[in-house]
């Protein structure tokens, strides 16, 4: 192999080792551009993941913010309702209180409570007075009833109320103090409250 032969073989493997290195170059270069890459999308994607993980957070808050802000307004309406339909339905229970006092049972009714007033008072002194209301019955009552009455200064709607001095007791069977019990315990779920 002549010098020109021996330089042109060294000219050809020096350039293919330097094709080689170049190009293992180039590819490590890439490897290491498309890791870079790689990297940067994961680091992309668990940022705009977090961000949205965030911002679905704010909007959760935000709605239960909104939900609960209109929970409130919806409870408040109804329980507005629900007064408005007790005050309505008092009102009525009160005419027909009202009504039922003009009837012949009223006077029935009164009857019963005097007797059953004075059998509790057995023999001790007892009070019993009729509402303002209703002093046209006081003669009648007393003839049907036997027992001395009283009118009360109070309108108290119907009914009786007693008292027995002796033993310190007050007999309350008025129609405004039932009416007043009633209305406290009313209830939308049932009626009335009996624990």
């Amino acid at each position: 192999m002549t010098i020109d032969e021996k330089l042109q073989h060294f000219y050809e493997v020096s350039l293919d080792e330097a094709r080689e290195d170049a190009a293992r170059a180039i590819q490590d270069h890439k490897d290491y551009l498309q890791k870079v890459l790689e990297e940067h999308k994961q680091s992309r994607i668990q940022t705009a993941e977090a961000e949205v993980k965030a911002e679905t957070e704010h909007v959760r808050r935000e709605v239960n913010k909104a939900l609960s802000s209109e929970q409130i307004t919806l409870k408040r309406n109804w329980s507005l309702k629900q007064n408005e339909l007790k005050e309505t339905l008092f009102a009525e229970v009160k005419n027909r209180v009202q009504q039922f006092t003009a009837t012949p049972e009223y006077q029935d009714y009164l009857c019963r409570r005097i007797r059953e007033a004075k059998d509790f008072a057995e023999d001790d002194e007892i009070l019993i007075f009729l509402s303002s209301n209703d002093k046209e019955l006081l003669d009648s009552l007393t003839a049907r009833t036997g027992c001395p009455l009283q009118v009360s200064s109070e309108n108290f709607l119907g009914g009786i109320r007693a008292e027995i001095p002796a033993k310190n007791i007050l007999i309350d069977n008025s129609f405004a103090a039932n009416l007043a019990a009633m209305h406290k315990e009313f209830k939308f779920d049932g009626g009335l409250n009996h624990e």
